[in-house]
């Protein structure tokens, strides 16, 4: 949406005028197409790079309006988390040194950003999902103070009618409930745009579509979130779900959500797309309107589109179609939305050759896709990416055929003749590309994540081990050094910064729990078999009520009261509790002037985990 000025659309007023903006917008595209005012050539690319904001420990640092003014640069603007910046990229013409040329400008302007950063002492991160965020950075007090993610969020949250709830399962399982639509922060992506003729477009859109999955399975770095190892690519189950208008059933009405990958082959004209997703998505956002768009081009202007490129930046089709307008010019785009950020400013630019030398070198063998291949297949390869990344097994031209062979043996090839076909230098090409195959051949940034954090956990708790990893993301960063180069971290390495301890650190996120109404002989050999010195007791709402001892358990004495009893006959319910946030100091000083071994970890009154004496060994 760009700094575009919004409001809810609410009135009935408002609605028809919108409306009526949104129908002549439709039709002046299908004249400038019927009248070949469509750019057809040159051919240009585009990018659009979204980043972290984090502090000197490495934790999401909501500042973002006061750095974006330190940088004061119009290629920059915000997001939706307060931790978060974007940068749009002037477009290039497709043909020499552009992919250099695109690095060298992203790498200038990251620059500028990280200068602008130290002075409120900042630095940048690029990840698809920054490991570190935690569940009150996805809350409203995060949302950057602009009225249209108000306005948005508000429009979103009306129409569902209900909190969001977020269900990821991968490795591990996530489950939880959110009340807007801050969840989208946690997502940043590499966003690359690629100029498309009007004369090819559905067949080359289509096209697109048919190498999402086996493109995105070599560049998947999102497997981490609020600890828990999930997809590959977590951003697309995450994102899916973080902007979905529809209310939880069984049936949901058939429809599809506004994050989707499509759901079949596209034919017909290019407005069909834009008159589909019009059919199938209310739209929730207006704006001021001076006239409309057929009128503007009888008069011999080029309209902006503005009510449609609206209603579009409400619809999130991991490959989106993109009308803009450059040079006074109309032209139409496809925009790869599912390429995470990072790990590097290479591997991103890696990333985005191989998918633009794969558009354009589309082979004879591959042309109307739409013919010789079955779009749930296509569409199964992409979660299928998702979840597995380069360990993907996909179905392709009729058979099974895995991701590492498929990029290497059909799709890096191919790669290269669109980029030679389109005047690329061979040297951009090779180094690029090779970066891509050496990929295939060791690891892209989701599993070196993965295998390192697991290796981290052998000797800290699990947020220890988050910070200590984003913090080697950061130094490889800085030096530019490809994923695939990168060593895994190994068990023990230890960061290179303070960490203020604070609750979370230490606390025990593992941990059984009980019911009041348990029996207590069950419930004390429960403690006994799994050397348990402290049984949190909890109610429906996972509210800690009380907490059982094995001392208590040693003073009832004899068996058959242990028969006989409940939890709720021995717990203790005069409770001294902390909440994870908390200085890790505090929480010594706490336990040590009552006395007591153990201190429930409580956040939004439910649960979260344990601290005991033992947790404060080495504090």
């Amino acid at each position: 949406m760009g700094n575009l000025e919004v409001s809810k659309l609410n009135k009935k007023k408002d609605k028809a005028h919108y409306i009526h903006q949104l129908i002549k917008d439709l039709e002046a595209l299908d004249m400038m197409i019927e009248q070949d005012l469509i750019e057809k050539s040159p051919i240009r690319i585009g990018a659009e790079q979204e980043f972290c904001l984090v502090d000197q420990e490495f934790m999401p640092k909501n500042n973002s309006l006061e750095v974006l003014e330190t940088i004061n640069d119009n290629h920059f603007t915000t997001e939706i988390g307060e931790y978060n910046l974007e940068i749009n990229f002037d477009p290039l013409l497709l043909e020499t040194d552009c992919f250099s040329r695109l690095h060298q400008q992203l790498k200038y302007l990251l620059d500028k950003a990280k200068v602008a950063a130290a002075k409120h002492d900042t630095k940048i991160c690029l990840t698809g999902i920054l490991p570190t965020l935690r569940i009150p950075h996805i809350s409203e007090n995060y949302m950057t103070k602009i009225k249209r993610y108000e306005a948005l969020n508000e429009a979103i949250k009306e129409s569902r009618g209900q909190d969001f709830f977020i269900h990821i399962k991968g490795v591990d399982e996530l489950n939880f409930l959110s009340e807007s639509v801050m969840l989208e922060a946690c997502n940043t992506s590499f966003q690359t745009h690629l100029q498309v003729s009007p004369d090819n477009f559905i067949n080359t859109y289509n096209w697109a579509q048919a190498i999402s999955g086996p493109v995105l399975s070599i560049c998947t770095n999102s497997p981490l979130l609020f600890g828990k190892e999930l997809w590959a690519e977590t951003r697309i189950a995450l994102f899916n779900q973080s902007v979905d208008t529809r209310a939880n059933s069984f049936v949901l009405n058939e429809k599809q959500s506004r994050v989707s990958f499509g759901t079949h082959w596209e034919q017909g004209s290019i407005s069909s797309i834009f008159k589909d997703n019009i059919s199938k998505f209310r739209s929730l956002l207006t704006s001021d309107f001076d006239s409309d768009s057929v009128t503007v081009l009888n008069r011999g202007e080029i309209p902006k589109l503005k009510a449609l490129n609206l209603h579009n930046g409400t619809v999130y089709r991991w490959n989106r179609i993109c009308y803009g307008v450059g040079d006074g010019k109309p032209h139409l785009r496809i925009e790869c939305r599912y390429l995470p950020s990072g790990p590097t400013l290479s591997d991103e630019i890696a990333n985005m050759m191989l998918w633009v030398g794969v558009v354009i070198g589309q082979t004879k063998a591959y042309e109307d896709i739409h013919t010789k291949m079955d779009f749930k297949d296509v569409r199964s390869n992409f979660y299928k990416a998702c979840r597995s990344g380069m360990q993907t097994i996909f179905t392709w031209n009729g058979k099974d055929i895995s991701a590492k062979e498929l990029v290497l043996d059909e799709l890096i090839p191919m790669a290269y003749r669109g980029l030679y076909k389109i005047g690329i230098i061979p040297k951009d090409a090779e180094h690029y590309l090779s970066i891509i195959e050496n990929r295939v051949k060791s690891w892209n940034g989701a599993e070196w994540m993965v295998k390192s954090y697991r290796n981290l956990q052998k000797t800290k708790r699990p947020f220890e081990a988050l910070q200590v990893m984003t913090s080697y993301m950061y130094e490889k960063q800085e030096h530019d050094y490809p994923v695939a180069s990168w060593s895994l971290l190994k068990e023990g390495m230890s960061s290179h910064f303070d960490i203020k301890r604070i609750v979370k650190h230490n606390m025990n996120t593992k941990i059984y729990s009980v019911d009041e109404k348990d029996s207590l002989e069950l419930v004390s050999h429960m403690m006994k078999w799994n050397n348990i010195h402290h049984m949190p007791v909890i109610n429906i709402k996972k509210e800690i009520i009380g907490i059982l001892s094995w001392k208590d358990i040693e003073d009832c004495h004899q068996d058959e009261l242990l028969v006989n009893q409940t939890v709720k006959d021995v717990m203790k319910k005069a409770l001294i509790t902390i909440e994870p946030d908390r200085p890790i100091r505090e929480a010594k000083m706490l336990m040590e002037k009552h006395k007591i071994h153990c201190l429930p970890v409580i956040y939004k009154n439910e649960l979260v985990g344990i601290l005991t004496s033992n947790d404060l060994l080495n504090v």
